[in-house]
């Protein structure tokens, strides 16, 4: 009788794991939404002054890649000069195409044209969404003209325009909250404006150190790469990169991680998992969330000519390697050495080349 209990026991037990394993190792399969998804959008500015801008694809598993997906899906479409970044709201993609002053609007799994801003642009830089609306950072014409364009989804025009400090640059919504670094790539820019969403309108702002440049939000604190000033046109007002970190429901600095050299500039920085990346150079830093000092050594040294992109996504470190800016550029993506990542920090997984001036990566599934 005992024998048959324990017989009875097994054979539930055999059937219950039959079943975790069948539902662990049988998942529904996720169906493309296009020819573009489950893969990165690497945005390609082109030649200064030119209309070479384009957009290249690299599949996760890199067995495909494609370049010039955007004039490709669309032949009678010109991306245009200098496409600066991409922003992503729901299934469109908004390439904003800064000296050509507008921004294109695509399915971003298709590439499908659906629309475009033209008209009350004047040097578009990024794009953010909050409330149903658009924000696009515009440096307008020179000092004094810096401005927030508000941008009705419904009819891609202009509603409104927020005056800001000089030279507002990247952009990022939290909470109904748009924090504008300001930024001229190289002399002006050390605060933070802060937008209201909701009443379109500026909600006070942030000091920081020289030229601050990506954002980043973990949780209620908002992490800031600081470019450091450089040494031209004035060689003695050349300053040190930094990494800072501030309070969002105070909007105080709680840390500030300077470089140690008046020449080590942060060119760019991203999060990912528990950690930040950030480069100086052709090193690529990495450190813990939790650390209050900045790494002595770099994880690895990148093989590029000019970094001009960076983004770190699924253990993995996307590089743009601008080249000369003439000819075509190339993505080399490395591994981050994050936890279940086979691989040693800095292993070179792939090399691709793209268009000309590679400076974004946007990961779309």
């Amino acid at each position: 009788m005992k024998t048959n209990k324990w017989l009875s026991l097994a054979f539930l037990l055999l059937i219950f794991f039959s079943s975790c394993s069948t539902d662990e190792t049988d998942p529904t399969p996720y169906i493309p939404q296009g020819d573009f998804d489950s893969g990165v959008l690497v945005l390609n500015e082109g030649n200064f002054g030119g209309i070479n801008a384009s957009v290249s694809y690299i599949s996760f598993d890199f067995n495909r890649t494609q370049n010039g997906i955007f004039s490709g899906v669309n032949p009678s479409s010109i991306l245009g000069n200098t496409a600066q970044s991409i922003g992503f709201n729901g299934n469109l993609a908004y390439i904003v195409v800064n000296g050509s002053s507008k921004v294109e609007i695509v399915n971003r799994f298709t590439f499908q044209k659906v629309g475009e801003i033209t008209a009350g642009l004047f040097s578009p830089r990024y794009i953010s969404f909050a409330n149903g609306r658009g924000y696009i950072t515009d440096w307008g014409a020179g000092a004094g003209e810096g401005k927030v364009k508000v941008i009705d989804l419904a009819s891609n025009s202009v509603m409104l325009s927020i005056a800001v400090a000089d030279f507002p640059n990247r952009i990022i919504e939290h909470n109904n909250k748009l924090y504008v670094a300001h930024n001229n790539i190289g002399t002006v820019g050390n605060s933070i404006t802060i937008i209201d969403g909701v009443s379109n309108t500026v909600g006070g702002s942030i000091p920081t150190s020289g030229l601050p440049d990506v954002m980043k939000v973990e949780g209620d604190n908002l992490w800031v790469s600081c470019n450091g000033y450089g040494s031209w046109p004035v060689p003695e007002n050349e300053s040190a990169g930094s990494i800072l970190k501030f309070n969002l429901n105070t909007n105080t600095l709680i840390l500030s991680l300077p470089q140690s050299s008046n020449t080590q500039h942060i060119t760019f920085m991203d999060v990912f998992g528990n950690n930040i990346f950030y480069v100086v150079g052709n090193n690529v830093f990495k450190m813990p969330l939790s650390s209050t000092t900045l790494p002595s050594a770099p994880a690895f040294i990148a093989a590029a000519d000019y970094i001009y992109g960076f983004a770190v996504n699924s253990n993995r470190v996307y590089i743009g390697d601008a080249k000369d800016f003439i000819v075509n550029g190339v993505v080399k993506v490395y591994s981050s050495g994050e936890i279940f990542d086979p691989n040693p920090t800095g292993t070179l997984l792939k090399s691709v080349e793209v268009g000309v001036a590679p400076n974004g990566f946007y990961f779309n599934q």
